[in-house]
Formats: C-alpha cells, sequence, structure tokens
C-alpha cells in the first residue's frame, strides 16, 4: 500500500502598486511550469488569489527571452515573466516592475543599494530605490505614427462606453501598446463605463490599452519645480479596468505633454484610482516611473483546491 501524498502546493505573495495587483512566484530553479489556465486560477477574484496579473521571477538563464536580455545587458541576472490575468503573456507592465523589485528584496536577491537591472519581454529595465518609492527607467518610447503625431497630434479613434461619439487618440508604444484619449472634465471622466473594452479605430494589430485622461494642468512642487498634473482610468487588453497602469501612466503623461506643445513640464503627477505615480521625461527619448511598491500577504496555494474550484465555476 502506497503512503499517502500531501496537498500539492505553491508558494506564493501578493502585492501591488498603486493597488495594480500582482500573484508573484519565486522560481529560482527555473522549474515551474507557467502555463494559461494556472495564471487564470491564480488570478481569479473568487476562486483563486486574485489578481490583475501574475509574476514569476526567474533567472535570465532559464528562458530564451531571458537570454535576450543578458545579452542586452550581462548584468540582467534576473526576468519578469509577466502574464495577463486572462492566461496571456504580456511584454511588461510598469507597476510590475516595481512590485517584482520589492519582491526581490524580500528573497534578499537584490539589497536596494545599487539598481536592479531586471530583464523583461521588452527590454532590460533598471530599478532604483527612491526614498520610499522605486523609480524605474523604463526605456525608449515612441509614437506608433510619428508623423501623424506631429501634424496632427492624434492618428486614432476611441469609442468609449459612457461617450456619445468616439474621440480622437494618439498612440503610444512603451514595449506595449497604449491609446489616450482625452475627456473635458472630471464629470465625464467618472461616466464613462470600463467594463467593456473601448473600441480603436483604426484596430491595433495586437490589442492596445486604453488612457481616458483629464488634464489638470501644472502646480509648483516645495522644491520649486513645475510638474504637469492629471487624472486617467485605464482599460487593459487582456485583464479589463485596472486601478492604475503604469505603463499606462508613461503613455498618457507623454501624450499630454505632446498636446501641450513646446514649454510643457518633463515631470508628471498621475493620479489613478490606485493613488499617485511620477512620470519623468529622460534624455535619449526615455521615460522614467517612480511609484510605491508593496507586499501585503504570503502563503501557500493548494493547488488541488484551486483545479477543483475552477472546475465547479
Amino acid at each position: 500500500m502506497s503512503a499517502p501524498t500531501g496537498p500539492r502546493t505553491l508558494a506564493v505573495v501578493k502585492g501591488h502598486g498603486t493597488q495594480n495587483d500582482f500573484v508573484l512566484l519565486d522560481d529560482r530553479d527555473g522549474v515551474l511550469d507557467l502555463g494559461p489556465g494556472l495564471v487564470r486560477a491564480l488570478a481569479d477574484r473568487r476562486a483563486g488569489v486574485g489578481a490583475d496579473g501574475v509574476i514569476r521571477l526567474v533567472p535570465c538563464r532559464a528562458l530564451p527571452e531571458g537570454a535576450a536580455s543578458t545579452a542586452e545587458d550581462p548584468a540582467a541576472e534576473w526576468f519578469m515573466d509577466y502574464r495577463n490575468a486572462d492566461g496571456s503573456v504580456a511584454q511588461m507592465c510598469g507597476n510590475g516592475v516595481r512590485v517584482v523589485a520589492r519582491y526581490a528584496e524580500h528573497l534578499g536577491l537584490w539589497d536596494g543599494a545599487d539598481e536592479l537591472v531586471l530583464g523583461t519581454r521588452a527590454g532590460v529595465r533598471r530599478v532604483r530605490r527612491d526614498g520610499g518609492a522605486y523609480a524605474v527607467d523604463m526605456g525608449e518610447w515612441r509614437f506608433v505614427d510619428p508623423a501623424r503625431a506631429e501634424s496632427a497630434a492624434v492618428d486614432a479613434e476611441v469609442q468609449v462606453a459612457g461617450l456619445p461619439v468616439a474621440r480622437p487618440a494618439l498612440s503610444l508604444d512603451l514595449g506595449n501598446p497604449h491609446t489616450v484619449v482625452a475627456v473635458a472634465d472630471l464629470d465625464e471622466l467618472a461616466r464613462i463605463d470600463l467594463t467593456r473594452a473601448p473600441e480603436v479605430t483604426p484596430p491595433p494589430p495586437e490589442g492596445s490599452n486604453v488612457e481616458v485622461v483629464v488634464p489638470l494642468g501644472e502646480e509648483v512642487t516645495p522644491e520649486g519645480e513645475t510638474v504637469g498634473r492629471l487624472r486617467m482610468r485605464v482599460h487593459e487588453r487582456g485583464v479589463g479596468e485596472t486601478r492604475s497602469c503604469g505603463t499606462g501612466a508613461c503613455a498618457a503623461a507623454l501624450a499630454v505633454r505632446h498636446w501641450g506643445g513646446p514649454g510643457s513640464p518633463d515631470t508628471w503627477l498621475v493620479d489613478v484610482p490606485g493613488g499617485t505615480v511620477r512620470v519623468r521625461t529622460l534624455p535619449g527619448g526615455r521615460v522614467e516611473l517612480a511609484g510605491p511598491a508593496v507586499l501585503v500577504a504570503e502563503g501557500l496555494v493548494d493547488l488541488d483546491a484551486l483545479e477543483a474550484g475552477r472546475a465547479g465555476s
């Protein structure tokens, strides 16, 4: 008679960056099979742990995309394997980069003193501690259609539920695709319905995150710096509306800065439902994202119960 076996378990940590939340997995041995079904089950907010996405921290050497990161920068030892809540693979996530940096601290893989060089499918990202926040060099960004961005300042239309007509929008690439649309005021922002995916015309080939923004003008910080401010809601492809989106905040700030013309601030505070992040342009067409990263829980998931819960839904 064989001995009874214990439950199959998976160690997880739950974290968030301005309430954009993630299930974090420690795969230092590079052996975890992170398939779409497991991702969907973990991210399920009723039958699983619940999250906007799942992030596996894995050695760069353990997967081909990680090898590309090491080729880009030999200092990239760790790779951020990010999946959307629907199980689809994503290039990267700005809030997720900060949270996985906090996770690397928690695991003792980064001491926070120097930069953390992290591999992602969108290229290497560098994270540094900035007081109580985490600042990420998000790399180079670009307009999807630079000629139209310069000549017309828009290159698409977006139909958002709750708005009577489609609105002009601007498309940007920050390693993943974004479409930014402005509305008149905070009341209009509150009225939109992001339970349904906005319709972007022309349709982006790989879909797009859609940021709906209200510019709030400029203000002077206690340090004397003039900064812009805007408020944003976002629909993320493969997820739905989220409380925050890091690359989306960058895209929104860059679009509003472009619309503002010469003299617009280089630093923007972006208010999202989950808090506030700071976006700052860097030399060489790069952009930095800074904000909080919090770990709130850790524990063991019973994989048999997880599978049973999903089967019964």
